[in-house]
């Protein structure tokens, strides 16, 4: 009995132990895959502060024989400035890192940093540090606050430089450093929209492991419910065990008692043996008695035997009118059944003739409202063309009333200007171009779809024609250019399923790597409509060897003026994928993509038969 205990202890021992490593295992997942980014964030962290303090010039940094740099209140980026200090120097001088609680304790110092989160107010900390030659550093404040001003993007860092308030201070600032700071409050706000977003979607994922890691708990409780459940099994294994044992110790005990009372035994089966001889000789007259009473028995059953023959016959005839009872009755039902069905099936025919009128007068109410709203909705539609058009049309008079004045200021003063002034008259002068620009994508915008009357396009005659118009990028670029089960004849405008095809190729050819040589595959499928072969569509494939498209980015491509990447590595409006979007609409198609970033994108649209 004890070696029964000693294992369900060590089982439950092990058990517990399987648990706490299981626990332990998922637990150590989740936290090493929330810190690893958080680890990456707080060492660029620490470089861009050291960054900033390298290309900030102070007036009096020679007289100093070290760098100091403080962190105000209980962050742990002290640590990362630490270690940073240790392998970097400031200026050629050792780095220095001091902690301050509180504001008015800050001197002493040549830069400090501060994160929001702590509730520090900027204002009053630049009143404090006014005029002792400390540089403000801080992080997810408010554009334009603090003197230089960082915000968390994903898994780096963006920053903004606030000009006349460290030239107020003394500072000089490297050209450098100002090079990649924001420049505007309203790239400002959607950093931090963008920033939202992530922080959103990191505790979406969050969220998603803690859910996890509960439904593991709930595994663990019920594997912990089924060893209590064993346990207690092999408890009452052990009550039954021992019971038993008490009981075969008990018989044992009896079994000597009977020993001493045999002897007894024989002495009272001798006189049950003089009692069964008597019992004997009163069997024999017994028997006698019963032969005779046999005989009368005998002449008894003869009397019932017949009187059996004639209860047959009485069944007989009684089980024949009960054939014929049933065959009545099972008639009647049948004629019952019958009746019903008909009564159902009237009540079902009248039901569904009562909700088919009813269905029609509503389809019928419905479509009336569909055929306003299509109204409605065709008037508004062509308000906003107009709109759209004279609004674009209007704007070319100003625009081009601008450039002339511009043109007129560089000829006739040009040489007035200083290098400053001829760099703006030269940024308004790129500016009024692309202004004309996007004005006049806007305009053939809203041309786009006018037209309705479609006629037969052989697609492979648009390709060839294409080529010939970008024989000169094709050749400077090396782009190859493959096509395969284009259609004959497909149902469209020919003009904009031209300007479609352009767009996509001239993105294929823009947006890729500048030592890749562009691959451009343009096929075609055809697929029909099972039910009626008359009926499909043809979904096109444009395939390239490009810089791809981030997955967060695949939904607004195709929005108006919608821009991934700056006008100083890739030109153009930002009009392309919304003219080719509206042209496959138009057409009653659709339009998507496939792209993963550094392997290129392909391109889907469909027109129907």
């Amino acid at each position: 009995m004890y070696e029964r205990q000693y294992i369900s202890t060590a089982y439950t021992n092990v058990m517990a132990i399987l648990l706490c490593i299981l626990i332990t295992n998922f637990s150590s997942k989740i936290k090493a895959q929330e810190t690893s980014n958080e680890e990456v964030k707080r060492v660029q962290r620490a470089i861009f502060v050291f960054n900033f303090a390298q290309q900030i010039g102070w007036p009096t940094i020679e007289e100093q024989s070290n760098f100091k740099i403080g962190v105000l209140g209980p962050d742990r980026t002290i640590l990362d400035l630490k270690a940073m200090s240790l392998r970097r120097k400031i200026h050629g001088k050792p780095v220095e890192i001091v902690r301050f609680q509180f504001v008015k304790n800050v001197k002493d110092i040549q830069l400090l940093y501060v994160n929001q989160k702590y509730n520090y107010d900027m204002h009053y900390i630049l009143s404090k540090i006014s005029g002792k030659n400390i540089m403000l550093v801080g992080e997810d404040y408010n554009f334009n606050a603090s003197m230089i001003n960082m915000v968390n993007v994903g898994d780096s860092f963006e920053y903004e430089i606030n000009e006349s308030r460290i030239e107020k201070e003394g500072f000089t600032i490297a050209s450098t450093l100002g090079k990649h700071a924001i420049t505007s409050s309203e790239k400002w706000k959607r950093l931090y929209r963008k920033t939202e977003r992530t922080l959103n979607k990191v505790q979406e994922d969050k969220n998603r492991q803690e859910a996890i890691l509960k439904d593991k708990e709930k595994q663990i409780q019920s594997q912990k419910e089924k060893i209590t459940d064993q346990l207690e099994k092999i408890d009452s294994k052990e009550v039954e065990i021992n019971r038993r044992n008490k009981k075969i110790e008990s018989l044992y005990s009896e079994s000597e008692i009977q020993q001493k009372k045999y002897k007894e035994k024989v002495v009272i089966e001798r006189e049950l043996e003089k009692n069964i001889q008597e019992q004997v000789a009163f069997i024999k007259n017994q028997e006698e008695k019963i032969i005779e009473s046999n005989r009368e028995i005998n002449l008894q059953n003869e009397f019932l035997e017949e009187q059996q023959e004639k209860i047959i016959e009485q069944e007989n005839v009684l089980n024949q009118q009960a054939s014929e009872l049933y065959t009545h009755k099972k008639v009647n039902i049948l004629l019952i059944i019958l009746v019903l069905l008909t009564l159902v099936i009237s009540f079902f025919m009248y039901r569904n003739y009562r909700a088919k009128k009813k269905y029609n007068q509503e389809l019928k109410h419905k479509n009336q409202e569909i055929y306003k709203q299509s109204l409605e909705l065709e008037a508004k539609n062509k308000e906003l063309e107009q709109f759209a058009y004279i609004a674009s049309h209007d704007l070319q008079e100003p625009l081009n009333t601008i450039s002339s004045f511009i043109g007129l200021l560089a000829e006739d003063y040009g040489e007035n200007f200083d290098e400053a002034g001829k760099e703006s008259m030269t940024f308004i002068q790129d500016a009024s171009v692309r202004m004309k620009k996007l004005i006049d994508a806007l305009l053939e915008y809203s041309r786009l779809g006018r037209s309705k009357e479609y006629h037969d396009v052989d697609c492979n005659i648009i390709i060839k024609e294409l080529k010939k118009d970008l024989k000169v990028v094709l050749e400077k670029t090396g782009t190859k250019i493959r096509v395969k089960n284009l259609p004959l004849v497909v149902k469209g405008s020919e003009i904009e399923l031209r300007l479609l095809f352009q767009n996509l190729i001239s993105n294929s050819i823009k947006f890729c790597a500048s030592d890749t040589i562009p691959e451009i595959d343009i096929t075609c499928v055809e697929k029909k409509n099972p039910e009626d072969a008359s009926k499909g569509f043809w979904q096109f494939s444009i395939k390239d060897n490009g810089i791809g498209i981030p997955e967060e980015h695949q939904e607004r491509i195709f929005a108006i003026f919608q821009r991934l990447h700056s006008r100083d590595k890739y030109e153009g409006t930002g009009i392309g994928l919304a003219h080719c979007k509206k042209i496959v609409e138009s057409h009653g198609g659709t339009i998507w993509l496939t792209s993963k970033e550094e392997s290129g994108s392909t391109f889907y649209f469909t027109i129907p038969f």
